[in-house]
C-alpha cells in the first residue's frame, strides 16, 4: 500500500474551474506529499470521470503522488488509481474494500468515533473527518465538528485522520494539534490566485 501524503487535494470541477491546471501547479511543489482525490459532480458522466481520472493518474505518476478516485470505484479500477474514497452514501466500506482489493488505499468519511472505528474495522486505510469548519465548496453538509470533534475521532482510531472542510493555512496548526495527520482541501488551492504558492504554504503549515 502506498504511503499516505499529508496534503489531499480534491479536484474542483465546478463551472469555471480547471482541475488539471491546478494539479499541474500543485504537483511539482508537493510531489509525494500530495494525494489527489478525483471528485466530479454528481451530474458528470462516468466517461467524464474516467477522462479526468486517467489524466490525473498520469500526472501524479510523474511526481510520485498518490491518486485516488472518490465515490466511483469502477473508475478507480479502470484508470489504475492507487485506490478510492467512499462517503456515507457510497458503497459500504467493507464492500468497497472487496471491490478495490487488499492492497489499495481506501479512504472513508466519518465525523464521530463509533462510525470511524467501524470504518477502520471494515478496511479503511484512512479517514476523512469533517467538516471541521464551514465550507462553501460542497452543499448539504452537516454542521462543523471543530477541532474537538476531530480529536474525538482521532483518539478512537489508529489510522491517519485527514481533516476536511474549510481548511486554511491558519487552521492547520489547530487541526494538527487535535490529532489530524493531514488535511484535505478544495478551494484553498483551486481558488487561490497562485495555486503553487497556496500548496507550498499548506505544506509548510503541515510540516513545521
Amino acid at each position: 500500500m502506498p504511503s499516505l501524503g499529508r496534503l489531499h487535494l480534491i479536484t474542483d470541477t465546478r463551472p469555471g474551474r480547471n482541475p488539471l491546471a491546478v494539479l499541474r501547479a500543485a504537483l511539482p511543489v508537493a510531489r509525494s506529499e500530495l494525494v489527489v482525490q478525483v471528485r466530479v459532480e454528481d451530474t458528470a458522466t462516468d466517461r467524464q470521470a474516467y477522462d479526468l481520472a486517467r489524466r490525473a493518474v498520469t500526472l501524479c505518476a510523474a511526481y510520485g503522488a498518490t491518486c485516488l478516485v472518490n465515490d466511483r470505484l469502477h473508475v478507480a479500477l479502470a484508470v489504475g488509481a492507487a485506490g478510492g474514497h467512499v462517503g456515507a452514501h457510497d458503497l459500504p466500506v467493507g464492500a468497497a474494500r472487496r471491490v478495490l482489493g487488499s492492497t489499495a488505499v481506501l479512504g472513508a468519511t466519518a465525523r464521530e468515533p463509533a462510525t470511524a472505528a467501524a470504518a477502520v474495522a471494515a478496511g479503511a486505510s484512512y479517514l476523512g473527518v469533517g467538516p471541521c469548519h464551514l465550507t462553501s465548496t460542497k452543499t448539504g453538509l452537516p454542521d462543523p465538528i471543530g477541532p474537538a470533534g476531530l480529536r474525538a475521532v482521532a483518539e478512537a482510531v489508529a489510522v491517519p485522520v485527514i481533516a476536511i472542510g474549510g481548511v486554511t493555512v491558519a487552521a492547520v496548526p489547530g487541526l494538527r494539534a487535535a490529532g489530524a495527520y493531514g488535511v484535505a482541501v478544495v478551494g484553498a488551492v483551486s481558488g487561490a490566485a497562485d495555486p503553487a504558492r497556496a500548496t507550498a504554504e499548506l505544506l509548510g503549515a503541515l510540516t513545521c
